[in-house]
């Protein structure tokens, strides 16, 4: 049997049926907004690519501050400690909203969820530099002005695993995923491409300027397009219906949480997003402080030319094995020991890395083959939880900002006290090792939400 609470808080009953050909219980949430069918070829399309763009823009506004702080660091005289307590503001706002984020959004849509949070983001990062320029703490502003970003973009994942767990279907996905996924690589190469420009030419309000106004155009047309102009508005009434309608349908909390694959999941999540963000944050540091007659347009840029078809080729590779017969738990292992464990040497190898060139390649490898993961545990949730993937991936997300958080932080004082480099790449390994094994060992693809 097989509940699926819509708008009006019905339920409606299905069957679904296992490997073995036997019936099986399969419970669906259906957002407010949604009818609960899966996306037409047409609508997928169109849908995945307006997503690619959302999630391209995410990181363009993320991805800003790191690409510009060495030059801010410079005209604000901060010292490593201060650009590290600015860059890891962001995830001090980034872990307080996807929980939430992913909650509302498996009640009322991942897209209204989208679409408000990336006009305001873009909004933010777009004053960011017209109110620094004015303010006499400039490091206060743009402090505030980065945990603000987090706190606005912790929606987008949660209420993106929340929309494709009821519109994508189980064998389509990996590629799904991995292509609104690469998003991430291909806005990070974007801003990291032109950003280095318009840096060099402009000065890095231009940076900001740029993200965030291609970033309100993306709510308009999603707004204008995809949902036809229907208002958006989340109102206290929509938000109480929908709690009042969750009592009928509650996240089975005890059940998630007593369960080792689920646990193994976030646990995986967790240690791959903490290192990599913290990888992300300090690469331009790095390359800055290594190698200083280095271009800030090749190094932002090479690594996200190599993730890009990392993680498409992860995306088809894992759909193709599930389609030949693969056991579902062992393809998103494989995806994982590829995302975590071999990605992993490449960042031991920077800590022997003698040239430029040779670093340049390390961290490139390094970053591409994470994508995998993209069809490993991000996938991995909306196999064990699908009613409630938004809000399981919320879990996650927390946990990874949190890390992320002790990492930047981190790596700073290591960078500050001791200059060694190669203490960071050591401690992105460990963590990395250490998830990885947990996956191995617990991870499945089996349903516990019911």
């Amino acid at each position: 049997m097989a509940f699926a609470v819509q708008g009006d808080g019905v339920r409606n009953t299905d069957m679904g049926f296992n490997h073995s050909g036997e019936p099986q219980p399969v419970l669906t949430t259906i957002t407010s907004n949604s009818n609960g069918t899966h996306w037409s070829k047409l609508e997928a399309k169109s849908w995945i690519a307006f997503l690619f763009m959302g999630t391209c823009l995410l990181y363009c506004a993320r991805v800003t501050l790191p690409i510009c702080v060495a030059a801010m660091a410079e005209q604000f005289e901060w010292d490593k400690k201060q650009s590290g307590i600015v860059l890891g503001s962001f995830f001090w706002g980034y872990c307080l909203t996807q929980i939430l984020g992913g909650y509302i959004s498996d009640r009322l849509g991942g897209d209204k969820i989208l679409l408000l949070s990336t006009a305001a983001w873009g909004s933010v990062i777009t004053l960011t530099p017209l109110i620094a320029y004015c303010s006499s703490a400039p490091l206060v502003v743009l402090t505030i002005s980065r945990f603000l970003m987090g706190l606005l973009q912790g929606v987008y994942y949660p209420s993106l695993a929340s929309l494709l767990s009821n519109k994508v279907r189980d064998s389509e996905r990996g590629f799904t995923s991995s292509a609104v996924f690469t998003g991430a690589q291909v806005g990070t190469l974007l801003i990291g491409a032109v950003g280095s420009v318009l840096l060099d030419m402009y000065g890095w309000g231009s940076v900001f300027f740029l993200s965030g106004l291609f970033s309100i155009l993306w709510a308009y047309c999603m707004w204008k397009y995809l949902l036809k102009g229907k208002d958006q508005i989340i109102s206290l009434e929509s938000l109480g219906n929908s709690l009042v309608n969750s009592k009928n349908n509650k996240v089975p909390w005890r059940k998630l949480f007593r369960s080792a694959p689920v646990w193994a999941v976030i646990v995986a999540h967790v240690c791959l997003g903490g290192s990599f963000f913290c990888l992300l944050s300090w690469m331009p540091t790095f390359f800055h402080d290594l190698f200083p007659e280095s271009k800030g347009w090749v190094f932002n840029v090479v690594p996200w030319a190599l993730a890009v078809p990392c993680s498409l080729f992860g995306g088809l590779l894992s759909d193709h094995l599930i389609r030949l017969g693969f056991d579902n738990a062992k393809v998103r292992k494989l995806m994982q020991v590829i995302a975590m464990g071999v990605s992993s040497i490449f960042t031991k190898l920077l800590c022997y890395s003698g040239s430029y060139y040779q670093a340049l390649l390390f961290i490139s490898a390094t970053f591409g083959l994470q994508t995998f993961s993209h069809s490993g545990v991000s996938v991995n949730v909306q196999d064990l939880a699908p009613s409630c993937a938004g809000s399981l991936f919320g879990i996650m997300n927390t946990g990874g900002a949190l890390v992320g958080v002790a990492l930047v932080y981190f790596a700073g004082y290591l960078i500050e006290t001791s200059g060694s480099w190669p203490s960071v790449f050591n401690l992105i390994s460990i963590v990395n090792t250490f998830g990885l094994s947990v996956f191995v060992i617990f991870g499945q693809a089996i349903r516990v939400d019911i």
